[in-house]
């Protein structure tokens, strides 16, 4: 038989929850139920290292006292990209696959919901070949220089 030590005692515990499972919403419920005290904060920007990243427009529209929008792509463009796909006999999926982009695009240029991007509106133009942007909306585009 070995020898004991009485001077020394071991204590088999079971652990605690990890920090996970202390956060999960079971966790949170059942602790409620106990009547135990719960403190809660949600945490801002949590897992990014955005505390300190103050943009130009953030203070821009600090400056500004009337209530500010973005600038929305006219109805006129919205019929004129219509009225081209349309003749081309395009839906709205064609012609945004089309121009690699997704249909709710093409959908949100057409009603004047989408905020103009030059980049999307070449595409279009290309795409239904009338222009879009300038003061000739509607007109027919002309083929620019080709490259070598």
């Amino acid at each position: 038989m070995a020898e004991s030590d009485w001077d020394t005692v071991t204590v088999l515990r079971k652990k605690g929850p990890t920090a996970a499972q202390a956060k999960s919403k079971q966790a949170v419920t059942a602790a409620q139920r106990r009547g135990e005290a719960l403190e809660t904060s949600k945490k801002w920007a949590a897992g990014q290292n955005k505390q300190h990243l103050v943009t130009k427009n953030t203070a821009k529209l600090d400056r500004e006292t009337e209530e500010l929008h973005h600038e929305r792509v006219t109805l006129e463009v919205g019929k004129v990209i219509q009225q081209g796909r349309q003749d081309k006999g395009l839906t709205q999926k064609d012609l945004a696959t089309k121009i690699n982009e997704k249909p709710q695009v093409i959908a949100d240029y057409e009603c004047g919901r989408a905020i103009p991007n030059n980049q999307v509106m070449g595409k279009i133009e290309r795409a239904i070949g009338l222009k879009l942007r300038g003061k000739d909306i509607g007109k027919p585009l002309e083929p620019g220089p080709k490259k070598q």
